[in-house]
């Protein structure tokens, strides 16, 4: 086994309530490393059509990277892959923290699990040993509660736990899987899946090391990786406004969502913003497992009707989410739904989004008070925070939005106007901002991400010219394809190392990292190719699942001209992006990988 790997997999039968080390195999590996990439080999061959992902067949993995728990910058994540229930294609959610190297020093590469227990029940790896425990008694407590109930309970205050909360036994399609207090592995409904196999958490501890095949050189290339990163003006924006600092510089491309994706411009964004945020709540900043950006807020909130203890702020995707797109501009109420989502265990763009429908389709008039039990007034906080409350239950109105964004769409006649691609609600960043925006959300893996491809970030300035990745014009079609394809395999690569993607210590030093961490023989060229290969499978997996040419699809209400903001008037000719995007991968013009292709990714 080559080093950055234990070489082992915790298999987990929960339906026999058994478990079985198997090795990592070596060949998958090689290829697509660790992380979504490694996983979806897996789950390609573990997964069929007919799989129900609420079922006892759906595989739920969690899988770290070669550098994750290693001293290079801001590899502290792992993933959750699984069939999404929300989007009935590849599910990939990450999250940060300090669960993924824990579960590397308890002595895996990755958890896979299987299989629904008869009875409520949790997961305790404790350096190799495990434990699959009852957990009738955490039944119903919330994500904060149950994680100190475990530690209490276990005897070990330090054990790093990854658990569900009433959202996800409830099987809501957009819950979230929370680890570290309330770090969110959300996207695609992973807290679903969870909770439908009967498990409320896995947590582990562990005292082993990573093995490295040159520790020396590795860890002097990770000392020059971290100093550079500490430098790196975009990390240091990071640091101090959080990933709030955007709000003020999105707002003025007309990239923040407004209004459930009708307006470009909102006064009350400057509300909502880092510097605000810094100086009204802000207790500290805090980090994930070994980086040196710190990106995370802690925040208090006094006083007042949305008064919180100590907890984690908002990030920029949830200003947003619970905060423009709402015409919502009060900081504290955004940060108090936020607290509601993260307890809950819910995913807050994807909720964010489902209730700005609601609110949307109130306006209209297309539902009533008396559907939904109350009013849903634009900048009035107080319905969104009923309606997580409902959805996290199921009740009520909550229960019609708890299924999705799209399925609220069709349910009331307008799917044009739910705000998806293949399922997965749009995150927030404006497609008509950007371009390239457009044109990765209609083509990523998992549904409209901004994770899996980030456009925006390079047509603001954001280069990688190393590997050809420079900024163009954000509302020309000409070339965008070939960035978008080259970003998104990038992005590959870095959800397979795990590396977090606000960490940018250039294409030499990731591939330096890689070649002292495993030995293998891998240069800028090799990274290149792997994120490919990567980005490949994910769609070839997709494909077996049944996505065609028809699902890249933007609906109409995201190809509308914003009145007004920084991308008023602009909307992206998707027919061209799509057909030079099919081009630049060499897929066939449905969208397929061509028989060589699959050959060439050793798929059947």
């Amino acid at each position: 086994m080559p080093g950055g790997y234990l070489g082992k997999i915790l298999v987990v039968d929960l339906t026999q309530g058994q478990w079985e080390v198997e090795p990592l195999r070596e060949e998958h590996a090689s290829r697509f490393l660790g992380g979504g990439g490694l996983a979806c080999r897996y789950l390609y061959d573990l997964i069929s059509p007919s799989t129900d992902p609420l079922g006892p067949d759906n595989i739920l993995f969690f899988t770290t990277g070669p550098l994750v728990g290693t001293r290079a910058p801001s590899c502290g994540r792992y993933t959750a892959c699984f069939l999404s229930p929300l989007t009935g294609i590849w599910g990939e959610s990450n999250a940060g923290g300090f669960f993924g190297p824990e579960m590397r020093f308890a002595g895996y590469d990755g958890i896979l699990i299987r299989g629904r227990s008869p009875e409520p029940v949790y997961l305790w790896i404790n350096d190799g040993k495990v434990e699959v425990r009852p957990a009738s008694h955490l039944w119903g407590l919330d994500t904060y509660r149950v994680q100190e109930a475990i530690k209490e309970e276990i005897g070990e205050p330090r054990a790093k736990i990854a658990c569900i909360g009433p959202a996800g036994e409830k099987l809501v399609k957009m819950a979230a899987i929370i680890n570290d207090n309330a770090r969110a592995a959300a996207r695609g409904g992973p807290g679903a899946v969870m909770g439908s196999k009967n498990l409320k958490a896995i947590a582990v501890k562990g005292s082993g090391t990573i093995p490295l095949h040159n520790e020396a050189a590795f860890n002097e290339v990770a000392r020059e990786a971290r100093d550079w990163v500490r430098e790196d003006f975009t990390a240091q924006l990071f640091h101090s406004g959080g990933t709030a600092f955007w709000m003020d510089l999105g707002h003025e491309f007309g990239d923040v969502p407004i209004k459930y994706f009708t307006k470009g411009y909102f006064e009350g964004t400057g509300k909502l913003s880092g510097a605000t945020m810094a100086e009204t709540i802000l207790v500290k900043t805090s980090a994930c497992y070994g980086c040196p950006i710190a990106c995370g807020r802690v925040i208090e909130v006094k006083e007042g009707q949305y008064k919180l203890p100590v907890t984690e702020g908002p990030e920029y995707e949830t200003l947003c989410s619970l905060g423009t797109l709402l015409m919502v501009d009060n900081l504290a109420a955004v940060s108090y739904a936020n607290h509601l989502c993260n307890s809950l265990g819910l995913d807050t763009i994807s909720v964010g989004v489902t209730i700005a429908f609601a609110y949307y389709l109130f306006d209209r008039g297309v539902v009533s008070e008396r559907e939904v039990g109350f009013a849903l007034k634009w900048g009035d906080p107080e319905g969104a925070i009923r309606l997580i409350e409902l959805i996290s239950r199921k009740e009520g109105f909550g229960a019609i939005l708890a299924e999705g964004v799209r399925s609220v769409g069709e349910r009331f006649g307008l799917p044009e106007e739910a705000a998806h691609v293949k399922g997965l609600e749009v995150p927030m960043h404006e497609p008509r901002a950007f371009f390239g925006s457009a044109l990765a959300y209609a083509t990523s893996p998992r549904g409209a991400c901004h994770m899996q491809g980030d456009p925006y970030a390079v047509d603001s300035g954001s280069a990688i010219p190393e590997i050809g990745i420079i900024p163009g014009d954000r509302f020309s079609a000409e070339d965008k394809a070939w960035m978008v394809a080259r970003i998104q395999d990038w992005r590959a690569l870095y959800n397979s190392m795990i590396m977090c993607q606000f960490c940018s210590p250039g294409p030499e030093r990731i591939a330096k990292l890689l070649r002292e961490a495993t030995g293998w023989d891998i240069g800028i060229e090799e990274l290149v190719k792997i994120g490919r290969d990567i980005f490949d499978l994910k769609r070839a997996f997709n494909v077996k699942m049944g996505v065609k040419r028809q699902d890249d699809h933007l609906p109409s209400l995201l190809l509308r001209p914003l009145p007004d903001g920084g991308a008023q008037g602009a909307v992206p000719d998707m027919e061209k992006l799509l057909a030079d995007y099919y081009a630049v991968r060499d897929w066939t013009e449905e969208g397929t990988l061509k028989p060589e292709r699959m050959r060439e990714l050793g798929l059947a």
